[in-house]
């Protein structure tokens, strides 16, 4: 079912999942449409995708209201809870701006201010993803963004599932269309007479998808090009293999092309894993997919010690990383690339997913080495301010002359030269 390794055999990237070129001209071709002929592409597309024809992509409040009827109290209270923890979580995130003032009369300082309209994309298809639309949304919200735009893909029926309106209304989403694909993120990238054009898109999807935003990035700006999700578990002889299996297939029944990788220094550990990796996957409703994701793309990796194996762990830089070891503070400072970083036994993968608070949209296929997860800076732009005073430029305006003319840009070091001339008989 899965795979033993050596060290250097061990990888989690997945380069050969980018768009072919076959896959990136039809998603070019989408975008392209999308642009000349809005809602009418959409319609369209709507319909040969998703086999959907539709009166209007957007939720209305009929359909929150009736989705309200549909979702259970413990399911709500759930939500709730869980929507309040993130939102504190991420309220600790919020920088202000600043402003300083120097001695000499000029003013430094740094403006802080939300985008003005951000685009989550929701991916529908094999699950529903509530959880998702939490941790994308109250980000957003808590940076001040003024409207909150949502796609995802509508069902058979033309419906939104319920418990993702449900979070969507939890979450201060403004708008909610019913478009899932490419088109969506074209839509969400140019406006359409229905979809107002947004800043900035973010949230998962599939190989399109994540296609569509790498496409129409520069245009509007996004969040990262997401992978299927991974997960690593450091563990040592301490650890417990039902403990570990089970997280393990956590990541595994997301999707056929997940990564669950063990590294461990205990060949007893490896060995228990695996019998309650075979064992607990019969037990689950998504096995066969799980199963593919290990048989394809899960490993245990045995190595000599523990450093080694954390070492390698770094070099993967995995989406979640689990220390399922004796005393993992330890190991805390030696950890350098990781999307989220949980410690010890009852510090499950899910609880992120879900409930803790940190943001579950985290880097994937290695780019933890320089990624960071979801936050309110997403949400945020920055705008320097200067307001040199005459002391000020006099003092510093031989420096900036002799620099621009080193670069040869004569006409900078002019516009220093202008004021300091003249400055004389300006106050």
């Amino acid at each position: 079912m899965i795979a033993i390794v050596k060290p250097e055999e061990l990888s989690i990237r997945r380069d050969e999942e980018a768009a072919s070129s076959k896959e990136e001209q039809a998603v070019r071709d989408i975008i392209a449409r999308v642009r000349q002929v809005g809602d009418t592409a959409l319609r369209d597309l709507t319909v040969r995708f998703d086999q959907v024809e539709l009166a209007s992509f957007e939720v209305g409040e009929a359909e929150f209201s009736q989705a309200s009827t549909q979702i259970s109290e413990e399911f709500l209270e759930a939500l709730t809870e869980a929507a309040g923890r993130i939102r504190r979580y991420h309220e600790r995130q919020r920088q202000n701006s600043w402003i300083e003032a120097e001695e000499d009369g000029s003013v430094l300082g740094q403006l802080a201010r939300p985008l003005g309209r951000v685009g989550l994309y929701i991916p529908g298809g094999r699950a529903v993803y509530p959880s998702t639309v939490l941790m994308t949304a109250i980000p957003a919200a808590v940076a001040g963004v003024e409207e909150i735009v949502m796609v995802t893909p509508p069902r058979s029926d033309g419906t939104v599932p319920a418990p993702t309106l449900a979070a969507a209304h939890a979450a201060g989403v403004t708008r909610v269309f019913k478009l899932g694909g490419a088109q969506a993120v074209a839509a969400l990238a140019y406006g359409t007479e229905s979809v107002p054009r947004v800043d900035k898109i973010v949230g998962p999807g599939n190989a399109y998808v994540a296609c569509a935003k790498r496409l129409v990035y520069g245009q509007v700006d996004i969040d990262s090009i997401a992978g299927p999700s991974e997960i690593v578990v450091v563990a040592d002889e301490s650890a417990d293999p039902v403990f570990v299996a089970a997280d393990l297939l956590s990541q595994a029944e997301h999707d056929p092309m997940a990564s669950a990788v063990l590294i461990t220094s205990s060949r007893e550990l490896a060995a228990s894993v695996t019998r309650e990796l075979e064992s607990q996957c019969e037990r689950l409703e998504r096995k066969q997919i799980a199963a593919a994701s290990l048989r394809d793309h899960g490993a245990i990796c045995l190595t000599d010690t523990l450093d080694e194996a954390v070492e390698i762990a770094n070099r993967l830089a995995p989406e979640h990383l689990e220390l399922m070891v004796r005393s993992p503070w330890d190991w805390v400072g030696r950890v350098k690339n990781a999307g989220a970083l949980f410690l010890g036994p009852w510090s499950p993968e899910p609880v992120g997913d879900y409930f803790a608070g940190p943001n579950h949209v985290l880097p994937t296929n290695g780019t933890a080495r320089f990624f960071s997860p979801l936050s309110v800076d997403d949400f945020t732009k920055k705008t320097s301010l200067i307001a040199y005073s005459r002391e000020a430029l006099f003092r510093d305006g031989k420096s900036v002359i002799t620099l621009a003319e080193a670069e040869g840009l004569t006409a900078h070091a002019a516009s220093i030269q202008a004021r300091m001339e003249k400055g004389e008989n300006h106050e």
